[in-house]
């Protein structure tokens, strides 16, 4: 493929940025090929230059870079994105957020910190040791604070806290032309203007790019409390899931995993559990009688639908050991198949329409040539599917994505949970959102009216 900016146009815009960036900015192959993809199965595009500020003033004047020499910006996190979000389709530059990455403001009293973008989950975690608040938005990866808030991340514990959506209070974004500004308070409830902060949560730094992130925080629960049951169908565990959402049980957490997802974790972690779809549960509750009132009423549900009985996690150890299993899933599923490459997908429907989603989608896989797994965060209607495939897969495997999609819209549902749109569903967007699409590219078009904020993305301009 040609170049698409002159070298003369990329060496100037080096020179501008080296003269603040010093050696954080690099036009090195290896460095710029690292950049060029996340963990999905669309082709790499490489950007012209790579960026690492330290500052929200350096992403600023970066913007601004950008805007003189008419080079795209692409934003890029920790890498884990699923739907290419990252690739510089192109070209342009590549601000990597990673080295953006203090923890402003902790607040115990109200329950909020302030964290630079490129602050991870982890490290979030290890800096709130001791404060007895938590963050429970956990996607599996170790993904960046900004990042997750770019793609309205969410996770295993959505069910109870949900997603990025209701967790990030304010931030300060990176406009195109270089302005820094605020959105949102840190007061927990607001009526004063548009919501800003909504509007760029989700929006895959197609509008701006996100520098600093205000988040809501949790109180660590006083009681917890972790369960497995297996069952001898899916549909079986998938309406003990939905029955327990609609009776109010109190759960932290619901995920299933089908008998192949089973065996594969088996195989990885040594987890020895049934080879049945599976759910794992965990509570939490402000005392160990709340935990065990809602495990119970979760217990004879699934004895009701011929679950096989509870197996408990009860200490620390056991619900990390339990959890990591869970979050390794994308690497156990890998392993099944060493050398293929992985379609990843996920949809979300309404509860009621779950079962019958699921059952139908694994119908149609055992009928696929390629050996494919499901699990998901069923608590609030969201699965994956995983897809092991050979080249000559590809094709088949791109069609009964298109199909889920499909399935997922005609039951009320969305051809994305929580990796977002990126590059692999924008064309499901008109069928979703149908004129509100015409507004959001109006959107896209007041505040980056060049498209240079991850061209490509989310909608084509």
């Amino acid at each position: 493929m040609a170049a698409i900016h002159s070298i003369s146009t990329v060496e100037a815009a080096r020179r501008k940025l080296h003269e603040f960036l010093g050696e954080r900015v690099s036009i090195a192959q290896s460095v710029r090929e690292h950049h060029s993809h996340g963990e999905d199965t669309h082709p790499p595009a490489l950007p012209d230059l790579v960026c690492f500020p330290h500052s929200t003033e350096e992403v600023s004047r970066i913007a601004r870079v950008s805007a003189e020499h008419g080079l795209p910006i692409v934003p890029f996190g920790a890498g884990t994105s699923l739907e290419g979000h990252v690739q510089a389709l192109r070209g342009g530059i590549s601000i990597d957020m990673r080295e953006m990455n203090r923890v402003l403001r902790i607040s115990a009293d109200d329950m909020d910190a302030t964290v630079e973008a490129g602050v991870t989950r982890k490290q979030l975690q290890k800096a709130l040791e001791n404060t007895g608040l938590t963050f429970f938005i956990d996607p599996g990866a170790d993904a960046t604070l900004g990042g997750m808030a770019a793609t309205r991340a969410s996770g295993t514990t959505a069910v109870k806290y949900g997603t990025m959506r209701e967790n990030v209070l304010g931030l300060t974004v990176v406009l195109a032309d270089g302005r820094a500004i605020q959105t949102g308070t840190r007061a927990r409830k607001s009526s004063a203007g548009y919501d800003l902060t909504r509007l760029f949560v989700g929006s895959e730094g197609t509008l701006g790019i996100i520098t600093e992130v205000t988040l809501r925080l949790h109180a660590q629960p006083e009681a917890v409390t972790a369960a497995i049951c297996a069952f001898e169908s899916i549909e079986d565990a998938v309406k003990t899931v939905i029955e327990a959402i609609q009776l109010g049980v109190s759960v932290a957490r619901i995920e299933f995993m089908d008998e192949h997802q089973v065996d594969a974790v088996n195989r990885y972690s040594h987890t020895g559990l049934k080879v049945k779809p599976t759910l794992l549960f965990e509570f939490h509750g402000v005392s160990q009688r709340a935990v065990e009132e809602a495990a119970t009423m979760a217990q004879e549900l699934a004895a009701e639908h011929g679950g096989l009985g509870f197996e408990w996690r009860t200490t620390l150890a056991e619900r990390e050991e339990l959890w990591k299993a869970r979050h390794d899933v994308y690497y156990a599923t890998r392993a099944l198949r060493p050398g293929s490459r992985v379609l990843t997908t996920d949809v979300c429907v309404p509860i009621s329409r779950l079962a019958e989603c699921i059952v139908e989608t694994r119908v149609e896989l055992d009928q696929a040539s390629f050996p494919a797994v499901m699990v998901g965060h069923v608590g609030d209607g969201n699965f994956h599917v995983q897809c092991l495939l050979d080249e000559s897969q590809l094709g088949e495997a791109a069609e009964f994505s298109e199909r889920l999609v499909e399935r997922a819209q005609a039951m009320g549902g969305t051809c994305s949970g929580e990796h977002g749109i990126g590059l692999g569903k924008k064309k499901y967007l008109e069928h979703e959102h149908g004129a509100g699409v015409d507004v959001m590219r109006a959107i896209k078009r007041t505040l980056d009216p060049e498209n240079r904020m991850n061209p490509g993305k989310v909608l084509d301009i």
